[in-house]
């Protein structure tokens, strides 16, 4: 065949690229650059990053039909498969003894999801339909799992930014947080120390939590049920102790397979066509505005506690108050120490953030349940 009836399929791959391909693959690599310089959550924006990328190469036919990404959203996001399997590992890795053992701690849980609710009115007032903007507010959360669950029932046309900031968002939490940290606290309120006399926590209160928790929710909001069973279903497999194979596979294989492969599928729905619009830049605003709520609303009902228990609760745990687990507990613990090196904060703020893991999940499936209901 002669070489001038090849070029035309040589370059139709170049003919069908756009600036807007250009601009989201540069997204792409900037993900990958903050997962691998930064390490910035390496392990969720590099295959969002690298599924991004592959997303905006003309032709490739990986999103199509039968191909490759197709099905795997298919299989992993429409089913909502992938956000389930991850967490089962998520629940795994999970000790709720600091909670168990300070159940006064669920209120900064229930606090830190003010902005959930919060952006969502926001949203609504912008024009987003109602099942939009509910799918906008879980960004709040910082949980991705729960935002691509939530979005993927409500708005599945939003899933990509949705999943994009929840993710993201997550990844900058040692940003974003300290700043409004110190900006809401005094020095003094920063450098105060909680005393841990941990009441004992049982093995058997232990197992008995997950299994309590999921009949619990399951029946007060069945919505959430499918999250927060395999959270806690995970969690058992901790907690028992007899099926430590199980248990490790939760934590490695299970969760590293599931992020991989959740990863890889929400970068490649960041195709130009349907990622560069104004929807997109409001979503990732909005998204930001609602962690900042969350964060604020934790911090605001900590300095509450700390009036109320005249100076014995620390405010800076109320930031801790998310799902972001357990960055955000670290972090809490962490500006307290640069205050205070002595100041340790850990089992507090560890189990304000594992009560900001439920929390998220129950917020979660409030918004199912109430959106369900009205649209």
């Amino acid at each position: 065949m002669h070489l001038n009836s090849l070029l035309p399929e040589l370059i139709k791959g170049l003919s069908a690229f756009t600036w807007g391909n250009a601009l989201m693959i540069a997204v792409g690599l900037i993900l990958i650059a903050l997962a691998v310089l930064k390490e910035y959550e390496p392990v969720l924006l590099l295959p969002i990053g690298f599924g991004c990328m592959l997303a905006n190469i003309p032709l490739t036919g990986m999103s199509d039909g039968e191909g490759l990404f197709a099905l795997l959203y298919r299989a992993g996001i429409s089913t909502e498969l992938f956000p389930l399997l991850i967490f089962i590992g998520v629940g795994a890795m999970i000790d709720f003894s600091p909670l168990l053992s300070q159940p006064h701690l669920v209120l900064l849980g229930a606090a830190g999801q003010f902005g959930i609710f919060g952006t969502l009115m926001v949203a609504t007032g912008l024009g987003f339909p109602l099942n939009q903007a509910a799918s906008i507010g879980v960004i709040g959360a910082i949980d991705g799992p729960t935002s691509i669950f939530v979005a993927s029932k409500l708005a599945p046309e939003l899933l990509a930014p949705i999943a994009v900031a929840a993710y993201s968002y997550m990844s900058l939490v040692p940003i974003i947080q300290p700043p409004l940290m110190r900006l809401l606290t005094t020095k003094a309120e920063r450098r105060i120390r909680m005393e841990y006399a941990p009441r004992p926590v049982s093995r058997r209160a232990r197992v008995l939590f997950p299994i309590v928790v999921t009949l619990a929710v399951g029946l007060l909001v069945p919505e959430a049920t499918p999250l927060i069973s395999m959270l806690m279903l995970g969690n058992l497999l901790r907690e028992a102790g007899v099926v430590e194979r199980l248990n490790k596979s939760a934590q490695n294989e299970i969760a590293n397979v599931a992020t991989l492969f959740l990863g890889v599928t929400i970068g490649s729905t960041m195709d130009a066509g349907s990622f560069i619009n104004l929807a997109t830049l409001q979503v990732l605003v909005l998204g930001l505005m609602a962690f900042a709520l969350d964060t604020v609303a934790g911090l605001l009902f900590g300095k509450l506690m700390a009036f109320v228990t005249h100076g014995k609760v620390n405010p800076l745990i109320g930031a801790a108050g998310i799902s972001a687990f357990p960055m955000a507990g670290r972090l809490a613990a962490q500006v307290a120490q640069d205050e205070d090196f002595e100041n340790f904060l850990l089992m507090h703020a560890m189990g304000a953030n594992t009560a900001g893991q439920l929390g998220s999940v129950m917020a979660g499936g409030v918004l199912l349940a109430l959106v369900s209901g009205l649209i």
